[in-house]
């Protein structure tokens, strides 16, 4: 899916059905509606709060409308699968959101810029699928330098930390930060 075009299409869709969708969207979904990459994505991940039913039916609806379109679109293309994520955002993030997209019946909030770079790079170093975007946000050193501590302690495992310094390190590289 292109980001900016489902979601103008989504918020007809439910304008039309008088529902309406306030949410903290996160992901590839996010960055596409900032206008941080302009690649496709597979879904729009929907961090806080809940989906609410009659919300997730509209959207399945939509996928299959959109499939007799000849779109690609998933039934589960909305989703709230990083909602864990909310458990470990340093306190405040909340406070920290900024607008992604208002329409008439659709208002997403994404991540401030640290907290998205943190959902991001912890992506990167979960996942190691995430480094286009990782680029695209283009950290600062300073950036890195505080969100590594947060960074490492995401998981348990005793080699994470320094799996999440190395795959900084690369990104630094890669960057041009001479690190």
């Amino acid at each position: 899916m292109r980001p900016k075009e489902t979601i103008t299409a989504f918020d007809a869709f439910l304008s039309e059905r008088g529902l309406v969708l306030d949410a903290v969207v996160i992901g590839g979904t996010a960055l596409g509606l900032l206008g941080v990459v302009s690649r496709q994505t597979r879904d729009c991940d929907i961090l806080h709060p809940q989906l609410p039913p009659e919300i997730s039916a509209a959207a399945r609806e939509f996928a299959h409308l959109r499939r007799r379109q000849g779109d690609v679109l998933q039934d589960a293309w909305l989703n709230n699968g990083p909602l864990s994520l909310t458990d470990v955002l340093p306190a405040g993030w909340m406070q920290r959101l900024q607008l992604a997209y208002e329409g008439d019946a659709i208002t997403l909030r994404c991540l401030g810029r640290l907290d998205l770079l943190r959902s991001k790079l912890f992506a990167l170093c979960d996942r190691g699928i995430d480094l286009a975007d990782c680029l695209a946000l283009a950290p600062k050193p300073a950036e890195l330098v505080e969100i590594a501590p947060w960074l490492e302690a995401q998981d348990a495992n005793p080699d994470w930390p320094a799996h999440t310094r190395a795959t900084l390190g690369d990104l630094c590289r890669r960057l041009g930060h001479g690190v």
